[in-house]
């Protein structure tokens, strides 16, 4: 069993390699939760892992097992190679993200990148390319153990001498090493928090690069001696984080969202896929906001949203159109504001691309922009998004359209880690409820 990489891809990687003394490589995967997994091998492996893949045990990772099957394949994508550049230069380590196979040579339903893959290979045959940006935000805080702020500064400050400067600057130059390119650093709104926002790239490479660059603010954290949280709500009263993620679709080297005709500058398909976004929004929800804590963010404002609308520039929505400006025809994009950076990206992108497409394939209708999706509290009965995981997870279980996207092997999976997820919430006595009720019942 073999994947046709060409001659010149597997060269490339070992005289790479070669070159840069190194001696281990990381051979990387996500979880159907966007957790990180993996295992190294040696130099002198790399070729043969490149032609045949490297066989291990899935059974241990979540939404890998199947029924009577354990065994699969990781073989290593030669366009994702890159040197760790926080690790010994001598003997260097090296990176590559892997698509993972069943034993008899076919894609492995359970594996998150390959979904995406799919996704984008159907889209490829309409001529479109899929490409995405996205702004992570995260908080630095003194320990994993409890949300210590690292600093009191706000929205764009510069003080010197602050630890989150100094790490937003190492993270950024990492990670142009490793070839992933930062438009905006900055500090954020509440106290401590911060965001990297990704050079806007193909869906596929940024999914990539997303999971890279959580793994890289980690790993330059914990090395100053702070820790860094992608959690959507660390503290109560203050903004959460999210993962705003900018979307369009090209048809060649033409931007199918771009039309000179429009007061925003949006295409007719760009229309179709803003409405296909709206309605499909609160069934989707729980694969962009996958955890109990992504509804406290939620629920909370501060620049999250609730509803579903979309507008100009105003942050409050769910959807922005950014403003447009002469000459940026390539540049006009719809952003989708409610992900958050502990969603698995592989699988946030594939249910956001397929609410859009089913709007342009269904021609759903745009309600005018800041109003309520008016079909939509018709169809689902609501007019926001879900306000908990269980109404997300209750949404979910009866959609057709993350059904097919994802494949019944993850899409089973994944409803089933979020009910146990929630039956454990459930029968957890908190904080919230020693605090007010004790004293008083």
């Amino acid at each position: 069993m073999s994947i046709d990489h060409s001659q010149n891809e597997i060269e490339f990687v070992l005289r790479n390699a070669r070159e840069s003394d190194v001696k281990f490589i990381r051979l990387w995967f996500t979880d159907i939760l966007g957790n990180l997994k993996g295992f190294a091998i040696t130099i002198e492996d790399l070729e043969d892992a490149l032609l045949h893949g490297v066989g291990f045990d899935g059974a241990a990772i979540e939404g890998f097992a199947r029924d009577n099957e354990s065994d699969v394949r990781a073989f290593p994508d030669p366009s994702t190679f890159a040197i760790l550049p926080w690790r010994p230069k001598d003997n260097a380590t090296a990176r590559m993200f892997c698509d993972i196979h069943t034993p008899q040579g076919e894609p492995f339903p359970g594996d998150p990148r390959t979904i995406l893959k799919h996704n984008l290979e159907q889209l490829a045959k309409s001529g479109f390319t899929y490409y995405v940006g996205t702004e992570l935000e995260f908080f630095y805080f003194e320990n994993d153990v409890s949300p210590i702020l690292v600093d009191k500064d706000g929205y764009f400050d510069q003080n010197s001498g602050q630890v989150s400067g100094d790490l937003r600057r190492d993270t950024v130059l990492n990670l142009a090493q490793m070839g992933i390119p930062v438009k905006y650093s900055h500090h954020e709104v509440a106290p401590s928090q911060n965001e990297i926002d990704l050079q806007y790239t193909d869906a596929l490479s940024m999914a990539d690069n997303v999971v890279t660059a959580k793994l890289v603010i980690k790993e330059l954290a914990l090395a100053k001696g702070v820790y860094a949280t992608f959690m959507p709500k660390p503290i109560s009263g203050i903004n959460g984080s999210g993962m705003h993620t900018y979307q369009s679709l090209f048809k060649g080297e033409n931007n199918a969202f771009y039309s000179d005709n429009d007061p925003f500058h949006l295409s007719q398909d760009a229309k179709y896929f803003v409405a296909g976004l709206l309605t499909h929004a609160p069934e989707i929800t729980l694969v962009t906001n996958q955890w109990i804590n992504s509804y406290k963010r939620l629920a909370s404002g501060h620049e999250a949203p609730k509803y579903l609308s979309w507008a100009h520039l105003n942050k409050s929505d769910l959807i922005r159109i950014p403003a447009f400006k002469t000459g940026g025809q390539n540049a006009v994009r719809i952003e989708y504001r409610a992900p958050d950076p502990a969603c698995n990206p592989y699988l946030a992108f594939s249910v956001m691309l397929a609410a859009g497409l089913k709007g342009i394939e269904g021609k759903y209708d745009l309600v005018e922009p800041g109003k309520p999706e008016i079909s939509n509290m018709v169809v689902h009965n609501v007019s926001k998004l879900p306000s908990s995981l269980e109404q997300a997870i209750l949404l979910a279980e009866n959609s057709e359209l993350l059904k097919t996207t994802l494949g019944e092997n993850i899409f089973d999976r994944f409803i089933l880690n979020k009910k146990i997820e929630l039956d454990l919430y459930q029968k957890e006595v908190t904080d919230f409820e020693i605090n007010r009720y004790l004293s008083m019942l």
